[in-house]
């Protein structure tokens, strides 16, 4: 049987039981490590997985052929990366992983109108899911972790204090474009807290439609203004420019024009921050479920990747920063919230949804616990003068703006 020989030669690490359609069990791997089980519930399920488990395991997972069995999801899909990260192989997922590789900038060709399209497959959502999970700022991307033990409400404030002081928001009335705005907390802050003038962009109508209303209701209209644009449209001078978890969806072939972009929307004396997922582990492919359910179009890049296109567009990098775990624990978080309110959110869709974001949540989370996933922010400038000549007065904006 071929998922029997596959997984002889891919459990190294730990114990996997694993229940066939007919009932046999069988136990692969044996040595020190974590212990899952998982059952199969048809030969159809068998074989999906054996030749395309990249993509098979979340589907089955979806449909219900695939079932954990004496663990949690989440203790399963750790056992199987872990193997897959750093003991035994899988030939038939490398040679997958090989032709995505290879197709890259074909699956990333994201103009404006496939862009729309992607967005909306995501963030389209009801909005009822994500406050369901979320912070109650509704911040979709990486918390900022001091100590790891902080709650996600704290660690989010704490994410938006830390971008914010990188922008040098050192006086009331800059003004500040944010590309890929979410549901529009980042910019209210900057408005409400830093004293800025915002206008965030976005692809996502149901976004759009919240950022607005939570300004107005907020007492911020004349201040902060969100628009439905791709941000290739934008063609206005501004002091700062902000892009956090976009950049993930911007696609290989467009990074030139991204940063171009960036570059010309900025004063000469302007400032930029662009905060996105990235790999240590250099160039890769998105997982094909992923990019199937969650995120068409979109990829992690390495820094590699992303460097040349910042040289090229003539723009100073003036400070990276690596955020190994933040990801994590911002997550697991998210994951556990999901799991209290997921009899709500069958209620807004049905079960194969709330496995399908089960699934995503878990693998996402063990993606920056075992692999190389990270985040990485880039500070930029047009001009060398622009800022001081050490990074220390970064630290000291964050801690004033908390009173520190």
């Amino acid at each position: 049987m071929l998922l029997d020989l596959f997984m002889r030669r891919l459990i190294r690490i730990g114990t996997l039981t694993l229940r066939y359609p007919d009932g046999t069990l069988r136990r692969y791997g044996g040595g020190e490590g974590p212990e899952a089980g998982m059952a199969l519930r048809t030969a159809a399920a068998v074989r999906r997985l054996a030749l395309n488990p990249g993509l098979a395991a979340g589907e089955l997972y979806m449909d219900g052929t695939l079932e954990p069995e004496r663990c949690g999801l989440y203790e399963l899909l750790d056992l199987l990366v872990v193997n897959l990260w750093q003991g035994g192989s899988h030939p038939a997922e490398r040679l997958v992983t090989a032709a995505r590789t290879l197709r890259r900038r074909i699956d990333q060709f994201n103009p404006a109108p496939r862009a729309k399209r992607n967005v909306a497959h995501h963030y389209d959502l009801d909005g009822r899911l994500f406050s369901l999970f979320l912070d109650r700022d509704q911040q979709y991307s990486c918390a900022y972790y001091q100590t790891g033990q902080e709650t996600l409400e704290e660690a989010q404030a704490a994410k938006k204090r830390h971008i914010a002081a990188k922008l040098k928001l050192d006086r009331p009335g800059l003004e500040v474009l944010e590309i890929g705005c979410g549901w529009g907390g980042m910019a209210l802050t900057l408005a409400r807290d830093w004293g800025a003038r915002v206008t965030g962009i976005t692809l996502s109508e149901e976004q759009l439609q919240t950022a607005r209303a939570r300004a107005a209701a907020e007492g911020l209209a004349d201040r902060v203004r969100f628009e439905l644009m791709d941000y290739r449209a934008w063609r206005r001078p501004v002091d700062r420019v902000l892009s956090v978890a976009m950049f993930e969806a911007v696609g290989l072939a467009h990074y030139r024009r991204f940063f171009t972009v960036v570059r010309d929307a900025l004063r000469p004396d302007g400032v930029a921050l662009v905060h996105a997922i990235g790999r240590a582990g250099g160039p890769g492919a998105t997982n094909p479920w992923l990019a199937k359910y969650i995120f068409p179009g979109g990829y992690s890049p390495a820094l590699s990747e992303v460097v040349p296109a910042v040289e090229k567009a003539g723009l100073w990098i003036t400070d990276i920063e690596i955020l190994r775990l933040h990801y994590a624990l911002t997550l697991r978080e998210w994951r556990h919230r999901f799991a209290a309110s997921r009899d709500a959110i069958e209620a807004l869709y049905d079960e194969r949804f709330c496995r399908m974001f089960e699934f995503y949540l878990a693998s996402c989370e063990i993606t920056f616990r075992r692999t190389d996933h990270m985040n990485w922010q880039l500070q930029l400038t047009r001009e060398r003068e622009t800022l001081p000549l050490t990074r220390d007065w970064m630290l000291k904006a964050e801690r004033a703006s908390i009173g520190a």
